[in-house]
Formats: C-alpha cells, structure tokens, sequence
C-alpha cells in the first residue's frame, strides 16, 4: 500500500495559556538563561558557547511541561496534562485510542501520575524499556477492544513500531527538527490504519515553544542540520542570533 492510499493525516497546533505560577517561574529563568547565554557566548569559542546555550534553554522547554521538572515540590497544575486529560475522556468515550510523545521521561512520569489521579491507565514505553516488553506492550495495545493511551518517548518510540490502534496522537512538547515528530506520528499513521488519523503539537503562548515554531518556519535548513538523536551534536546552524530569538 502506497502512503497515498493510506487515510488522511490532519495536524493541528493547540496553544495553551500558563498557570500564573508557570508564568513568574519562567520570567525568571528566562533572565537567568539570558545571563547564561550571553556569558557563554563572550567567553567561549562558538561550539561551546551553543552548547552551554542549549543546555541552559532546556530549562525553559521543561517550565513549558510542568514546574515539577524544575521545582519537583511545586504545587503547580499543569496545563498541558489538564488539557490532555479532557481530550482523552472525550476520545475514548468515541471509541478512540492514542499516542502521546513527549522527550522527557521525567515529564512522562508527572503525566503517568495526572492520568492516574482521573482514573485513566495507560501503557508506557521508553529508553528502559527491555526489548521483549515492548513486544508485549505493542501487541497488547493493538489487541486491545477497549480505548487506550500509550505513553512513549519520542526518542524509543518514534520508530519501529506499529501502533495502528491509535487514530489521535499527541506531541507534549517541539522537537527541532519535524522529520523525527513526523516519524514518531507514522506509528499510527501507517499500513493498517483505517481512520483518519488526528495529530497534535500541544504549546505553550507566549514561549520558548512558540518562538521554535516560528523559528522552524523561518530556518527550515537549520533543523535539518541538526542530528535528530541529540539536544546538541549537529547544532551548529543555531547561532547567537537565534538563541536571542529564542529568548527574546
């Protein structure tokens, strides 16, 4: 079967408010990783200036999930999970299964937790997923006659496997370059697919999320240069200009 003959794909960006405790939290490390990134950058080579400059806006992308990532006791909503939640009542009273990518294991597990509090199991499959689990996690979401999630991350679980069961999937969080989100969302969107099958990028307003969007639109090379398995390898088409981008 050629992709043509396969059913539609539609993808959607849903855009989502922060809390106003996301909103001081990220206002305030957004100083910081400006200090961050303009020391960096006075002091370094640029090789290792991007480096430090990626690693310190990591911190952001994770205000974006939740405040937990940063402050583990924080008391604080996510609304990326809020959101989630709702949608995922919805589909499975629709009959409907699905797929939820996020990068961060870390933020997997605050997502794990959330489901688990309104009563929604799910299956879960990462990096320290042993090789015969996954076999049985896969089959047992295929087989399944009731709606289900299937958490994974976007690195383990964005190739290699079949997941036709699904018709919705869901991105948590940007990827810089679209052909691995792309990849990971053919899980479902594959040979035995009989749905149409729905995709989307949840983000947050106003943040470093939106600026990546905008910034893949702008310098569609540049995440092509970058190396799809890493968060710095392959970087070196971000330059100091783009961070301030990023940031501003």
């Amino acid at each position: 079967m050629i992709a043509a003959e396969l059913p539609p794909k539609v993808e959607t960006d849903i855009y989502l408010e922060m809390s106003s405790r996301q909103k001081a939290l990220y206002a305030r490390t957004v100083a910081q990783v400006k200090a961050t990134v303009a020391q960096a950058y006075s002091s370094n080579a640029p090789g290792q200036a991007r480096i430090i400059a990626l690693t310190a806006i990591l911190k952001l992308r994770q205000i974006c999930l939740s405040s937990r990532l940063l402050l583990p006791e924080a008391p604080d909503r996510s609304p990326k999970i809020e959101f989630l939640v709702d949608q995922l009542q919805e589909l499975f009273s629709e009959g409907h299964s699905v797929l939820v990518f996020s990068q961060f294991t870390s933020f997997l597990d605050i997502v794990q937790e959330g489901l688990s509090q309104h009563g929604i199991p799910c299956a879960r499959l990462d990096g320290s997923t042993p090789v015969g689990r996954r076999k049985e996690l896969v089959e047992s979401f295929q087989g399944s006659v009731e709606p289900g999630v299937f958490l994974l991350s976007l690195k383990a679980g964005g190739r290699g496997l079949n997941l036709t069961r699904a018709s919705y999937v869901f991105h948590l969080d940007p990827w810089w370059n679209p052909a691995v989100e792309n990849q990971a969302s053919d899980r479902a969107h594959r040979i035995g697919q009989q749905r149409q099958v729905t995709i989307t990028r949840l983000l947050m307003r106003h943040s470093i999320e939106e600026k990546m969007m905008e910034l893949k639109k702008r310098k569609l090379k540049l995440y092509r240069a970058l190396l799809e398995n890493a968060e710095h390898e392959g970087a070196g088409s971000i330059g100091r200009e783009d961070f301030e981008y990023l940031l501003g």
